[in-house]
């Protein structure tokens, strides 16, 4: 088992390249499955999500093969429908496979997705989203079955504007018959770039980024060659670090108006911020300042996967701090963690209150789910003294080499196996 061990206390200075962005590569790949023929992908990260996308892809039947953060899939000899227990429960996101290979292959069958235990994502969404273009599902608690025939484009108006439900109800309708619009869509960057990616590919979909998304069904899709969006999630991560230890930071591929919301909680935080083309530069010479409220909401609101790194920067700022999490009802599972770093936070249902203390202790802590993971990295950055991460796969499957970039901007930290497979006693 591995650890991430980091003696903290030490300011962050320099420039590194923010990752392609997780939440983007995967309905992208997703995506391939559609293509019959080659996917150039670059800018895709080094994930573990990632790699079990293209387990998926070689179980279907398509090939794949990775040169640096480049993906090539083949998807011209597709043959499979059905996706094991054993990957589906890998990652939640693995349910966006469904409309895709029941579009090409004609039928889908999985399991239900497993990953972070962050709260409820019911999939009746997804499921009724695809029941409204005629395709039939069958569902007995555990498996699912998704037939193709008989289905065509329709009008989908989503109860919630789910991303995940967006992008499996876009997957399912690119090569139907007829037009399907999807109103109360998710309007997030990663909706835009999978239709950037398919529209590349030959697909007719207009209107991504807004709530209404229109998709005219095309024969067919060819091959293509795309570049992932940059991942505003592990960009905001940085900028938490940066206010946690303080030092100056120029994060190198980022898109500012993809996180305007973080960017504003960082500036009441007393950071400046400087962006200019794709280059976003973070300073903190002093203390963070507390933030009021900070509530999660969807796009583009304050994002829920960062509400975590930014709750651990907050650990230290002067003041009260109120987070508000209303995407996920068990997204405040990091706080028993962050409290054995000295953290001061009282947390009630979904509401968690940072009184900010003047400084962090080395602590030795567990992940408790991929943000969750983010959380302890940020605090343990700030804190005086040594800190060990355990469970730092889950920060794997959404951070491509943590411990190198935060090294190269001067952390003190290194990721270390640990042969006794020790990990820290729960109180």
């Amino acid at each position: 088992m591995q650890y991430i061990e980091i003696n903290g206390g030490r300011k962050l200075d320099g420039k590194i390249s923010v990752q392609g962005a997780k939440n983007s590569a995967l309905p992208i790949l997703a995506g391939a499955v559609l293509i019959d023929g080659e996917s150039e992908l670059h800018n895709c990260p080094l994930l573990s999500d990632v790699d079990v996308c293209l387990q998926i892809i070689h179980g279907l039947g398509g090939t794949t093969s990775r040169e640096k953060s480049i993906i090539t899939v083949d998807s011209r000899e597709l043959c499979g429908c059905d996706i094991p227990q054993s990957l589906m429960a890998e990652m939640r996101s693995s349910i966006i496979f469904l409309g895709s290979v029941a579009a090409r292959c004609g039928r889908a069958c999985m399991y239900l997705p497993g990953g972070c235990q962050i709260g409820a994502r019911p999939i009746d969404l997804h499921l009724k989203a695809l029941q409204k273009l005629g395709y039939k599902i069958t569902f007995d608690g555990s498996n699912i079955c998704c037939e193709r025939a008989g289905a065509s484009g329709g009008v989908v108006e989503l109860a919630f504007p789910s991303v995940g439900a967006t992008e499996n109800t876009i997957l399912a309708s690119v090569l139907l018959d007829g037009t399907t619009t999807i109103i109360n869509a998710a309007m997030e960057p990663e909706i835009a770039d999978l239709a950037d990616f398919l529209n590349k590919a030959g697909a007719k979909i207009s209107g991504a980024g807004t709530s209404r998304i229109v998709i005219e069904g095309v024969k067919s899709l060819h091959s293509v060659a795309y570049s992932v969006m940059p991942d505003r999630i592990a960009a905001s991560t940085y900028m938490a670090a940066v206010a946690a230890s303080g030092g100056t930071v120029c994060l190198s591929g980022a898109k500012a108006e993809h996180i305007l919301s973080v960017m504003g909680v960082i500036n009441k935080m007393g950071g400046g911020i400087k962006s200019k083309g794709d280059e976003i530069t973070v300073t903190f010479t002093d203390r963070p300042q507390a933030v009021k409220s900070i509530t999660t909401g969807v796009y583009p609101a304050f994002p829920t996967d960062s509400q975590a790194p930014i709750m651990a920067s907050l650990c230290t700022a002067n003041g009260a701090s109120v987070i508000n999490e209303t995407i996920f009802e068990n997204r405040l599972r990091h706080v028993p963690e962050l409290r054995r770093f000295g953290a001061d936070i009282i947390s009630s249902g979904n509401t968690a209150r940072i009184i900010g203390v003047e400084k962090l202790h080395g602590a030795d802590v567990t992940c408790t789910d991929l943000r969750g993971g983010a959380a302890l990295i940020v605090a343990a950055l700030g804190a005086q003294g040594k800190s060990r991460i355990y469970k730092i796969s889950h920060i794997d499957r959404g951070y491509e080499n943590a411990e190198r970039q935060f090294a190269a901007l001067g952390a003190d930290i290194r990721r270390l196996d640990d042969e006794k497979e020790q990990q820290p006693k729960k109180e």
